[in-house]
């Protein structure tokens, strides 16, 4: 049986599991808004909620996409015992999230979140070529018209913004200093591009595709900032081996066995940028015939 971890209506998700019922794969999807209750059943765990009940035992692959296991926890009256109480409930969760990833999986719960400077440094020490990043509380070090600037945070979805009922952060290019200081901001090396790669790997196998976003205004330093009348290019293409043996020990030392990875072209040289563990790839994925849909449905 495949474990699929999911939120309510995800696209991606919805492919994924259109493939799963065309292979004769059993499933349970859970989303993210499930409370399961960790019970016992003749020496075996079960968790339960009001919409899934399961063994962990029963469960061959795990595929976490979005959301998470989320538990009921007791509580106590007594400030001490329900202290004590807690903590004991929250080890147990641990193990079973813990023991979920034992099995064949495609991400994890335990590890979803990456800390995007960490992963930068990590992306250095492999050999991959980064642009030059540095984080201050002002501008004055800052060269204008040749700096970006992007979110530390990996949620760049803002709510309620002005009249807007969501906001999105984008990368944007710095064009006059600031007088006053600011919160701790992260700034990179503007890059002249040839193109942008989207890189999609699993379990070592690499999927890329050329993204000809540098002749857009509006999609030069963002891609993300889709010109819907006239869209970007999107080829496939293939990485040298050597950059993709770099991204496979990326990929292992942050025990990530999926995602998209972004670079930069320029001229004979490839700009790491980023990773996303759960980011959106059914796009180019269709552009570029990769059925990366089925890929996952496969492993799983």
């Amino acid at each position: 049986m495949i474990l699929i971890l999911s939120a309510n209506q995800e696209t991606t998700t919805n492919e994924v599991i259109k493939w799963l019922k065309t292979l004769g794969k059993a499933f349970i999807r859970v989303h993210e808004d499930e409370i399961f209750e960790i019970k016992v059943y003749q020496n075996k765990i079960l968790l339960q909620s009001q919409r899934n009940r399961f063994f962990i035992e029963d469960i061959t692959s795990v595929w976490y996409r979005r959301g998470g296991l989320q538990f009921m926890r007791k509580k106590y009256d007594n400030p001490s015992i329900n202290s004590y109480m807690n903590e004991t409930q929250y080890w147990l969760e641990d193990y079973v999230i813990k023991m979920l990833e034992t099995k064949r999986h495609i991400n994890k719960q335990s590890n979803s979140h990456l800390n995007k400077l960490l992963v930068l440094e990590q992306a250095k020490k492999v050999g991959l070529k980064v642009p030059k990043y540095y984080l201050a509380e002002n501008t004055d070090q800052l060269l204008v018209n040749r700096t970006i600037t992007k979110s530390i945070a990996e949620n760049i979805i803002l709510k309620s913004i002005g009249d807007f009922s969501e906001s999105i952060l984008y990368t944007s290019l710095v064009t006059e200093k600031e007088k006053e200081s600011f919160f701790i901001t992260f700034f990179q090396e503007l890059i002249e591009k040839d193109f942008e790669v989207r890189a999609f790997y699993i379990h070592g196998k690499i999927w890329a595709t050329a993204i000809f976003s540098q002749n857009d205004k509006k999609t030069q330093l963002d891609h993300r900032k889709y010109n819907h009348e006239v869209p970007n290019r999107n080829v496939r293409y293939n990485l040298p081996k050597e950059i993709e043996e770099k991204i496979h020990i990326l990929m292992m030392q942050l025990d990530i066995n999926c995602g998209s990875l972004d670079f930069i072209k320029n001229k004979n040289d490839f700009y790491f940028l980023e990773i996303n563990p759960v980011g959106q790839f059914l796009g180019l994925s269709a552009i570029c015939n990769y059925l990366l849909e089925k890929e996952i449905a496969e492993y799983l």
